[in-house]
């Protein structure tokens, strides 16, 4: 009898070791599958977080050419009237994309406007080659300005601003708000004696909801709400009268005429995408540039502008930076 309580007891307890081993196993490989988790999640967010940032956009040249088109001694000699354009330039690959990257015909475009600042989209800076862009604004004899906007698989693609006097400061401004689409701005400032201006250059998206993301973003840049009179232009993606469009009508200036001028496909314009605004400045008049050679360098045309810039005594200077995450 005092044999079968023992058998009995060493039954037990020799049944509670084997359930507090497997609890223990169970508990250990619980903490292991969630120590692998957490460095899982630890990797993932570090490859996120080094994938955002050579993803982000940033300012990376600002120069002068090697020989200027307007004389140092002359280089505050900015005019009451200006003129601005702005280009799509396609990736330098010409109206159908199916051409090795060569900047030449879209030069031969620039040398045709005649303006004094222009913003040009879809610039592509190769890394394993020599710089198209320096290359062509040293031709030109144009200051320059860019900024990434995204890496391409074959350099740095982005927006810039080409102007015929010294640019005083740049910015730029990451308006993505999508990870599909990685979209930014670059702003230069320029000083004469009629006092300072700013242009805003820029690539919208081609998603509605995200290009008004993108406007509010713009519309809270210091350059556009702050510091006296400033010009916005670029690809605005206009494709079609949406809230981001009407936003940018209703709060900046643009222009007497009845309607945007077309501007894609370059072949035969339909659609008025690239678009000139002011806020602190009159815009006169717009117009694209269509000609042979601006038919073939791109698949968009260039859009010019005539800008009124005002006294310095005559600027209006908003008192309070908007906030761009106001509705």
């Amino acid at each position: 009898m005092a044999r079968t309580r023992r058998a009995g007891r060493s039954l037990v307890e020799g049944g509670v070791k084997a359930a507090a081993a497997v609890r223990k196993k169970a508990a250990k490989a619980t903490a292991d599958r969630a120590k692998r988790t957490a460095d899982r999640k630890k990797r993932t967010s570090a490859r996120a977080k080094r994938r955002a940032d050579a993803e982000a956009s940033y300012l990376c040249l600002v120069r002068a050419p090697r020989v200027p088109m307007t004389r140092v001694e002359h280089s505050l000699d900015v005019p009451s009237e200006i003129t601005v354009a702005t280009y799509n330039v396609h990736r330098w690959i010409g109206r159908t994309g199916r051409r090795k990257a060569d900047p030449g015909q879209a030069e031969f475009v620039l040398s045709e406007l005649g303006a004094d600042v222009i913003a040009l989209q879809e610039v592509l800076r190769p890394v394993d080659a020599p710089d198209l862009l320096e290359e062509l604004a040293d031709r030109l004899g144009l200051h320059v300005a860019f900024a990434v906007a995204r890496r391409h698989k074959k350099g740095e693609l982005g927006n810039a601003i080409l102007s015929r006097w010294p640019i005083q400061s740049a910015s730029t401004l990451d308006i993505s708000h999508s990870r599909i689409e990685r979209r930014s701005a670059v702003a230069a400032r320029f000083s004469g004696a009629m006092g300072r201006f700013a242009v805003i250059a820029t690539h919208l998206s081609l998603v509605d909801r995200t290009r008004k993301h993108q406007v509010k973003s713009l519309m809270g840049h210091p350059e556009l709400a702050v510091t006296g009179p400033a010009i916005l232009m670029g690809d605005m993606n206009a494709w079609r009268n949406c809230q981001a469009t009407r936003a940018l009508d209703d709060e900046l200036e643009k222009h007497g005429n009845p309607k945007w001028p077309a501007s894609f496909p370059s072949t035969k314009p339909l659609l008025a995408l690239d678009r000139i605004y002011a806020r602190g400045a009159h815009v006169q008049k717009v117009w694209s540039h269509d000609t042979e050679a601006s038919r073939t360098a791109s698949d968009h045309l260039p859009v010019i502008a005539r800008i009124t810039l005002p006294d310095a005594e005559d600027w209006e200077q908003p008192s309070e930076l908007p906030d761009p995450n106001s509705a």
